[in-house]
């Protein structure tokens, strides 16, 4: 009868660990090209063979963003470009780009996203003309992200939004290639765990990357969040830690991390990891990583 109680204590303490384990252990990380030597300062703090992904931004050219990619490859991480669709101006244009990052920095994974513009300067409407192009499998990407709004999106309906997910659901599956959805980073678990579960009660079982930001002083945290267009009422900022009277405070996501590691069921909620934003900086967020693992041990 002991081993008996032993065995399911065991098991008891594995269910609860498994959330942690995939959550944390399992980690991506965002960046911009101007953000590359403060990953190479951080370098020593990350999980080797982490997953970075570049963000397209306006401001930086293909070069940059190609330069990104390379140094992320040198520094023994995983680099995943993001394709801004509405940004690119021709067929030919994204041939070249892709070409690049495979030929200069091995990429074998993008982020694909529409983009900002409400005009597209070139023939990609949303991402998923992006991957009906034939482009991507042409070059070896056989790794796609996708963007997820639990929250939902400024400009996009919720419908609308969960209806283009389902398309690229069945597209990408369809083509035989592998993705994942990294959503908008939030200071709310609970509506990110809901969204989680409708997605996984309409057949879409792929991975999740949870967008949670980095430390970063109240000030920054709420200025991407009015960027981003992320809920932040009075009621969610408590509850995150964040007060409006403590700007030039600095704060850390552990509360958020703590609820999804409580909340969240591998066995109903699939595989989910963590997608950390450096809003207050890439070495401020790889030490709250590192402390954070630390003291979950």
């Amino acid at each position: 009868m002991m081993q008996n109680i032993d065995m399911v204590d065991a098991l008891a303490v594995r269910s609860v660990m498994l959330p942690r384990v995939a959550l944390i252990d399992g980690y991506s990380f965002e960046i911009t090209g101007k953000d590359t030597v403060g990953l190479q300062d951080a370098s020593k703090l990350l999980a080797p063979a982490t997953c970075v992904s570049i963000a397209f931004i306006p401001s930086e050219n293909h070069d940059a963003r190609v330069a990104a990619a390379a140094t992320v490859k040198q520094l023994g991480f995983h680099p995943m470009p993001h394709i801004s669709a509405r940004r690119i101006g021709s067929a030919a244009e994204l041939d070249r780009l892709l070409a690049r990052f495979v030929n200069e920095a091995e990429v074998d994974r993008l982020f694909i996203v529409a983009g900002d513009p409400d005009v597209p300067v070139g023939p990609y409407e949303d991402s998923l003309a992006i991957i009906r192009s034939g482009l991507l499998s042409k070059h070896g990407i056989r790794k796609v992200g996708i963007a997820g709004y639990p929250q939902g999106h400024p400009k996009i309906s919720e419908g609308v939004l969960f209806e283009a997910l389902q398309e690229k659901h069945a597209l990408l599956t369809a083509a035989g290639l592998e993705y994942d959805i990294t959503t908008q980073f939030s200071f709310d678990a609970e509506p990110v765990i809901e969204w989680i579960e409708r997605l996984r009660k309409a057949g879409i079982t792929a991975p999740i990357r949870i967008g949670v930001p980095g430390p970063a002083s109240v000030k920054t945290l709420l200025r991407f969040a009015a960027i981003c267009g992320v809920g932040a009422s009075t009621k969610v900022l408590a509850k995150y830690g964040l007060s409006i009277r403590k700007l030039l405070n600095t704060a850390g996501p552990d509360t958020l991390v703590a609820e999804f590691i409580r909340d969240l069921d591998p066995r109903e909620h699939g595989s989910v990891s963590l997608h950390f934003y450096p809003f207050g900086g890439v070495g401020k967020t790889a030490e709250w990583i590192g402390d954070f693992l630390s003291n979950q041990k």
